[in-house]
Formats: C-alpha cells, sequence, structure tokens
C-alpha cells in the first residue's frame, strides 16, 4: 500500500507544478493584454488555482499522518481535477474555452491511479459534465456564470454537437487505451517485484546454506583474493570474515601455497595448519575452477575440513595392526621358548639336586635357574600382552582404585620423592574391569616415576568428556589422564611409545606400555600422549560409556 500511497503523492505534487505554471501563463497573458480573458475569468482562475493549492496541501498532510492507505483520496483527487477543469471552462468561454483538453489528463491520472474501469467512468463523467455545459450554454442557462448564449448560438447546433462528438470519442478512447497501458505496466511492476523477492529469497537461502555448510567454503578471484570465507572457516581457523576478505589466500591459508601452481586443477590435498590456539591441525581440501556464464573462469572454489582426527585414527589403525601382527608373531616364539626353557630348568633342578655337585657348581645353577625364571616370567608377561585376557567390566570406584595404588607405591623406591595427586571425582564410576585397569595405573604411574629422577608430582583425573571426533561429531566418553613433571619425550619416542619391547630404559622389558595399549583397545578405548621434552607428559585414555551413562563431569 505504500507505493500507492507514494504515487498518489507524485500525482499531487505534479498537479501543484502544472497549476502554478498554468497561473503564471495566464497572469503573464493579461499583463500584456493579449489575452481573452476578462477581469472576472481572471479572478476566478486565481480563486481555483488557490482552492487547489489548498487542496493539495490538505491530501499531502493527510497522506503522511495516516499510516494506512485509503483509496477515497485518490477518488477525491480526481474528482477536485475534474471540477477544476471544469470551472475553468467556466471561467475561460464555455463553448470557446480551449482547455477542455485537459479532461484527458483528469482521464489519463483515474487509468494510471486506479484502473481501467474507473477511467471509463471518468471519461463518461468527463463527457456528461462537457456536453452538459455546451447544451446550457446554448440554450441560455449559464447568463448568471458569465457565460453568454451568443457564441454558442453563432457556431450553431451542428458545429455544437460535432464538437460534444469529438470530445466523447477523445475521452473515451484516451480512457481505453491509457486504462490498457496503465493495466499492463502494472502487471509488468508486478512481475518485476515477484521476481525481487524471489532473487532476494534465493540469495538469503544461499547464505543461509554457505553459513551453515559443517565444512570449510572459500571463494577467491583470480589473483588469489578472498572474497566468500564461510562460519566453519571462522571457527576451525580462528579467522573472522573482516580479517579474511580481500586478503590473499596464502596470507590467510599458508598451506595453500604448495598448490600454487596446480590449485585449480587438484582434486583433493592436505597441508599442515596452526589454529590461532595453537592447534596442529591436518586441513583436507578439495577445489574447483568458479566459472562465470561465459565458461571463463572467475576463481577457484575451496571445501575444506579438519581431518586431524581422522588421520590420527588411521595411524592409531595402522599402528595397532602393526602391533597385533608383532604381537602374534612373538607370542608363537615366547610359546616355542617356554617349551625348551621348562625343560632346561627342570634338568638343572635335577643335576643341581644331586650330591656329587660342587659348590662352585652349585651357585652357577642357582644363577641358572634364577636367569631362567627371570625370563620365564618375561615370556608370561609378553604373552598377557600378546594374548591378554576378555575384560569383565562392572561399576569402578575409580577414586578408590587411585587411593589404593597411591598407598602402595609409597614404600617402592622408584617413587621416592613423587607425590600422587588423585583428583578424580568420588561420584566418578566408570564400567571397566578393575585388575585390567589397576594394571593399566600401576604401569603408567611406575612409566611417569621413571621420567622424575629427582621427584615431582604425578597428577591423575577422570571423569566424563564431550569428545569431538572427526567430521565435527560429539560423544560422550571416560576420559581419565595420568600427567607427570618429568624430562617429557620428544617426538621420535612419542611415536614408538606403544611399541612391544621399545624402551628408552637401561633396565625395563618395553612391554609396559604395550600393554596399557592392548588392554585400552580391549575396553573399546583408545589411548594419546601429550609430551613436551623438559615439562613432562600427559597420557590421555578415552573410553566408551554406555548409553545410560549417567556419571559426573570431568573434574577440574
Amino acid at each position: 500500500m505504500m507505493k500507492e500511497s507514494r504515487r498518489v503523492v507524485w500525482f499531487i505534487l505534479a498537479r501543484m507544478i502544472v497549476v502554478s505554471l498554468f497561473l503564471v501563463s495566464t497572469i503573464i497573458l493579461r499583463m500584456k493584454g493579449t489575452g481573452p480573458l476578462g477581469v472576472h475569468a481572471l479572478e476566478g482562475i486565481t480563486k481555483i488555482v488557490v482552492a487547489t493549492y489548498g487542496f493539495s496541501i490538505v491530501s499531502l498532510l493527510f497522506l503522511r499522518v495516516t499510516a494506512r492507505y485509503d483509496q477515497t483520496v485518490t477518488y477525491f483527487q480526481i474528482i477536485w481535477d475534474i471540477l477544476f477543469v471544469t470551472l475553468l471552462i467556466l471561467f475561460t468561454g464555455g463553448v470557446t474555452s480551449p482547455f477542455s483538453f485537459l479532461y484527458l489528463l483528469a482521464i489519463t491520472s483515474a487509468s494510471v491511479l486506479l484502473a481501467r474501469r474507473e477511467a471509463l467512468y471518468t471519461a463518461s463523467l468527463c463527457a456528461i459534465i462537457y456536453g452538459a455545459i455546451m447544451d446550457l450554454q446554448y440554450f441560455g442557462r449559464l447568463v448568471d456564470l458569465g457565460l453568454s448564449p451568443v457564441p454558442a448560438q453563432k457556431l450553431g447546433t451542428t458545429y455544437i454537437f460535432y464538437t460534444i462528438f469529438l470530445n466523447i470519442i477523445a475521452f473515451c478512447s484516451t480512457a481505453l487505451l491509457t486504462g490498457y497501458l496503465a493495466e499492463r505496466a502494472r502487471r509488468s511492476e508486478t512481475e518485476l517485484e515477484q521476481k525481487a523477492i524471489d532473487y532476494d529469497e534465493l540469495e538469503r537461502l544461499n547464505s543461509t546454506i554457505v553459513s551453515n555448510l559443517n565444512s570449510g567454503l572459500i571463494t577467491v578471484t583470480g589473483d588469489g583474493r578472498i572474497r566468500v570465507f564461510n562460519r566453519y572457516a571462522e571457527a576451525l581457523t580462528g579467522i573472522g570474515l573482516a580479517e579474511a576478505y580481500d586478503c590473499h589466500l596464502f596470507d590467510v591459508l599458508p598451506g595453500f601455497r604448495v598448490y600454487a601452481d596446480v590449485l585449480a586443477n587438484v582434486k583433493r590435498g592436505e597441508f599442515e595448519f596452526i589454529a590461532k590456539m595453537g592447534r596442529k591441525l591436518t586441513i583436507g581440501f578439495s577445489s574447483v575452477p568458479l566459472m562465470l556464464k561465459d565458461s571463463d573462469a572467475a576463481g577457484i572454489l575451496l571445501n575444506f575440513q579438519d581431518v586431524t582426527q581422522v588421520r590420527r585414527m588411521e595411524e592409531s589403525l595402522k599402528k595397532s595392526d602393526r602391533l597385533a601382527a608383532i604381537g602374534e608373531l612373538s607370542a608363537r616364539i615366547a610359546h616355542e621358548i617356554r617349551n625348551p626353557l621348562a625343560a632346561i630348568s627342570g634338568s638343572t633342578q635335577l643335576i643341581a639336586q644331586g650330591g656329587a655337585v660342587s659348590d662352585p657348581d652349585r651357585r652357577l645353577f642357582d644363577i641358572v635357574l634364577r636367569e631362567t625364571d627371570r625370563l620365564n616370567d618375561l615370556i608370561s608377561d609378553f604373552l598377557a600382552y600378546a594374548r591378554p585376557n576378555q575384560p569383565e567390566p562392572r561399576p569402578v570406584d575409580f577414586q578408590s582404585l587411585v587411593a589404593e595404588l597411591a598407598a602402595l607405591v609409597t614404600s617402592d623406591e622408584q617413587f621416592e620423592g613423587v607425590v600422587i595427586d588423585n583428583r578424580v571425582d568420588s561420584n566418578f564410576r566408570p564400567l571397566l574391569d578393575p585388575d585390567q585397569f589397576r594394571q593399566v595405573l600401576w604401569n603408567l604411574m611406575g612409566n611417569a616415576a621413571g621420567a622424575m629422577p629427582d621427584g615431582g608430582t604425578i597428577t591423575v583425573k577422570a571423569g566424563q568428556s564431550d569428545e569431538i571426533r572427526g567430521g565435527g561429531q560429539r560423544r560422550i566418553t571416560y576420559r581419565i589422564s595420568v600427567a607427570d613433571t618429568g624430562l617429557g619425550m620428544d617426538e621420535a619416542t612419542v611415536a614408538r611409545i606403544f611399541e612391544p619391547f621399545f624402551t628408552t630404559k637401561s633396565t625395563g622389558t618395553g612391554l609396559g606400555l604395550a600393554t596399557v595399549h592392548r588392554i585400552v583397545e580391549a575396553h573399546g578405548g583408545r589411548i594419546a600422549v601429550e609430551s613436551t621434552p623438559g615439562k613432562g607428559s600427559m597420557f590421555v585414555i578415552f573410553l566408551p560409556t554406555p548409553p545410560s551413562s549417567g556419571e559426573s563431569a570431568i573434574s577440574q
């Protein structure tokens, strides 16, 4: 409705301009004495012009203060125009007035502001009024208004009827033509508005889709300037759209620089990226040329995701497969070694029990038996790693389990100067095998104590965690961490830390952490390591929770 209101306002302003020009031209003609108008006509014209100004101003004020458009205002405008032209004809000679053509403007206004039907009504009304003026003047009925019948009677009835007929034809033709054109214009305008609305809707939909994609989307121009940088890209990189817009792609994401020469043609690729918070991410991406309608490339469209977790899982699976193969092979070898080892131990014992054995030989036999037992224990440990028992999970008071182990290690020389900081929540009761996880904690604590020869603190935390998986998926897990303030490890050591027989200690067997890894896997979980040389290490275990788990939040 605001559109119709604006249209009426423009119509009123145009009318005021036309009326002003008409008044000025009439005054000029009168001052030069060349016009056919008398003083009475000039006064009448001045009055209707002033009245038209007043009506127009009142109409504008009404439209300004009225919140809702009312079509009645438009009807009044058309009626006023008809009245204005009628009075103008009466003041300027009636049958001899040259201003009958102004009725055509009123008819045109009705077509534009209303419709073809209203334009025909207006044309009919104008024809009736104009015909009445001609007839009434001819028969002397308008003498009181200053119109003499003499001019009309001199022209004759044939001229009068011919003039009326021509004006009626002109009025009706104008109504039909302008009405038709106005309707077509309105129809075209409506169609354009509908198309414009559709384009706006499509633009909003496109913007919403780009913003809510569960992957990063970047478009760059031919010279590498960023134009689109969606919400996922902002969250992943920590760089806002305002920072990235119009910057060069290589300045925002330097990893793309490796593909500089083939970026538009490379189907898939990966690169390392350090986010603002210091996280090291692996970014996987695909690219396609951004084509215009004329088939010219306008830039490049890049779609990318964080595949860090996926790559870690792949590495973990490869490592698990490798460890499983090594473990199976070693278990077979260990089993084959155990049988002759038992024979050696038994034979040695029989010989040592003989009466003819000297003391030096007996001491040698004792060494053989002791080392045989040690080797047998090592084989037992390895078989426990290679073929662990199936876990028997049940709810466990994990805080008490940690406290029990902390009490046991106080008498162990390895833990001299080491403090166990138990930060496990008292309500945390995960579902796991207590015997196997007692071994897990014992091995992790022993490993941590060995990394702190001068003493330090071992911090144990446990609770539930909202873990983010690859692709942005979330799941609730048990999270158990054992951290120390020891020497830490370099990346090469971390990469091999769970391999069997790998150890950095002079007295270790290299099976402790390998066994931890196997037990965690047997529980359906995974274990990760974070270590910085000189600052310490942290082992973090993630275990799946049952669907109805209601354990407490992670301890801080």
